[in-house]
């Protein structure tokens, strides 16, 4: 079997431009999740009364369902719902690329709130007391102390989170929209290359989440160490005294 990768190479804008959507989308997505599920996780941690369940709930829904079901729901069933709304009845329509922001970044926002209240939890009780210390109101605690120090403690985890919602990118095309494997599946089908440009786009995904990884574990590695530095340091000072 002869491959022929110039059809790939012919298409490069045509995929250029799916992998600026996929990118895209992953980072607002990624952004948005963040926000969201930050403040998601603080309510929780708080304990909030009625929210705090709410969100239990939301999370719970959320992790323990495919994410194209969520879109599936979001694309079909909220217009519905808003035509109950509508003053003369008429039908109201989301666009595909609208349900896929939205979906993705409230997909997302599960996963980020579980991920920041880990972080939350790794804590320590000390800086809390600190911060009420100092006069510090809660809202001023936890934007200017608790959370930097949360996210810093899971940025490894929220790294992996960040490659598998690059990969999940490619469920967009049950909506009929391009990202950077429909481009690459479309123009293979067209030119009946499917191996030469399934085999591109597998190298392209690789490379990048590859090399992403290798961050993430950099960063594991890294907080590793210096949690060993700051458990070590007051043992070798309580040694020499």
């Amino acid at each position: 079997m002869t491959l022929d990768y110039s059809a790939v190479q012919r298409a490069l804008p045509y995929l250029g431009e799916g992998m600026l959507f996929t990118l895209k989308l992953t980072v607002i997505a990624f952004l948005g999740g963040l926000v969201i599920g930050t403040v998601m996780a603080v309510i929780r941690h708080l304990q909030v009364p009625v929210l705090s369940r709410i969100i239990w709930a939301y999370v719970t829904v959320m992790r323990s369902i495919p994410l194209i079901m969520v879109l599936f729901w979001f694309f079909f069933l909220v217009p519905l719902l808003l035509r109950q709304f509508s003053p003369n009845g008429m039908s109201v329509s989301i666009s595909p690329q609208f349900t896929a922001f939205v979906t993705y970044t409230l997909f997302e926002a599960a996963y980020f709130c579980e991920i920041i209240r880990s972080g939350l939890l790794a804590v320590p009780r000390g800086q809390f007391e600190g911060a009420k210390a100092l006069g510090f109101s809660v809202l001023q605690t936890f934007t200017l102390v608790i959370i930097p120090q949360a996210v810093k403690a899971v940025v490894p985890i929220m790294v992996t989170q960040a490659i598998i919602l690059f990969q999940d990118t490619s469920l967009v095309y049950v909506l009929s929209l391009t990202d950077f494997m429909g481009a690459a599946a479309k123009i293979a089908q067209r030119d009946g290359k499917l191996v030469e440009f399934y085999t591109f786009a597998a190298i392209v995904y690789f490379l990048i989440c590859s090399g992403v990884a290798e961050v993430a574990d950099y960063l594991r590695q890294r907080r590793l160490k210096s949690m060993v530095v700051r458990v070590a340091a007051p043992t070798a000072t309580a040694a020499t005294t």
